[in-house]
């Protein structure tokens, strides 16, 4: 059994990598995320199993990944804004050829180079970025114990199912040091040469034909919804000592990431108050937890969406949500959210 550790999000990133048997890291300095490239980088010193290249910029750090996979290596990238901008020519190509690439991606706030602190503007980057359909598995952490376990687990799911995956983090997250729970059990999924000079395996990347590709991409999509079944991941918060009466609520706050911390405690609030709202946490941004939520939704009235976006996760939820349910929110671009703010919703 491990002991809680006082560490920060990059080095808790680093940690549970190292756990998950990853050997390699490929990455370009970019804040945010940059502690995690000079975090491994020191562990490296010490541990000389574990590789690392600074590339020249996130095109050939994603690009790098994808032959490291190919040959069989655990290796990982970590990135954040503009970065994730650069990378998503090698994710398409991971989404088209299937490849267990995992990327640590730091939101930070935009447009274009923004600010170097915290957001969460990188969704729709995360799941939609570049040409192709969106397969890719993305998990939210709210928290430090959480972003450990999800880093350990994106590794197992990306070997297992062949889709790459992301966990998106932010600044603030990656920034935070507090008391941290290492003791998340599981086995690690074994990594395996995907081709090698003694098998000949053509992984194709290029359709001639139309009805090609869209064969593919049926595939892929039918392979993407079994597996959601056994990754998709969500939380359903009902106010400290209100598991009795949970899950029927009037309303619905939902929130993702870090700024479902905040969430939680304005509902602790406004269940003091007498009001009857909950928190629906997504934790698979994709696939999206979409029976969880429309199961919770029979009762509700209205929905509150809180995020730090202009409206990525609303969009999320709509795309998700059967009935029609009005739904409103708090939406801060690129800036924190305190559960006061989230309170005053309800006033």
């Amino acid at each position: 059994m491990k002991e809680k550790q006082f560490l920060t999000g990059a080095e808790v990133v680093v940690k549970a990598c190292i756990d998950a048997g990853a050997k390699m890291m490929f990455g370009y300095p970019i804040t945010p995320g940059t502690e995690i490239l000079s975090h491994w980088i020191r562990e490296a010193q010490t541990d000389k199993s574990l590789k690392y290249l600074q590339t020249e910029d996130e095109i050939a750090a994603g690009f790098c990944v994808c032959g490291a996979v190919l040959a069989g290596e655990k290796a990982f990238t970590a990135t954040a804004g503009p970065g994730t901008v650069l990378m998503q020519d090698a994710l398409s190509m991971a989404d088209g050829m299937r490849l267990p690439v995992v990327v640590i991606v730091v939101q930070r706030g935009g447009p274009s180079s923004g600010t170097v602190i915290y957001s969460q503007q990188e969704v729709n980057l995360a799941i939609h970025g570049g040409n192709g359909e969106g397969l890719r598995l993305v998990y939210s952490p709210s928290n430090l114990s959480e972003l450990y376990e999800y880093t350990r687990l994106a590794f197992n799911n990306a070997w297992k199912y062949n889709f790459p995956t992301v966990v998106l983090s932010d600044g603030f997250l990656m920034k935070t040091r507090q008391l941290v729970d290492l003791d998340f059990k599981i086995k690690n999924f074994s990594a395996e040469p995907i081709i090698s000079e003694n098998t000949q395996k053509n992984i194709r990347n290029i359709y001639t034909f139309e009805e090609e590709l869209g064969e593919k991409l049926a595939q892929d999509k039918k392979d993407f919804e079994k597996m959601g079944s056994e990754v998709i991941k969500s939380e359903v918060f009902c106010g400290r000592g209100q598991v009795a009466t949970c899950p029927y609520f009037d309303e619905l706050i939902i929130a993702h990431g870090i700024v479902a911390g905040a969430a939680k405690e304005a509902v602790d609030e406004l269940q003091k108050a007498g009001k009857k709202v909950g928190l629906f946490r997504p934790i698979t941004l994709s696939p999206f937890p979409k029976d969880e939520l429309n199961k919770l939704a029979k009762s509700v009235k209205k929905i509150f969406i809180v995020e730090s976006s202009m409206g990525q996760l609303r969009d999320l939820v709509k795309q998700n949500l059967d009935a029609a349910i009005e739904v409103d929110g708090l939406y801060k671009p690129a800036e924190g959210i305190e559960a006061e703010e989230v309170v005053k919703l309800f006033e």
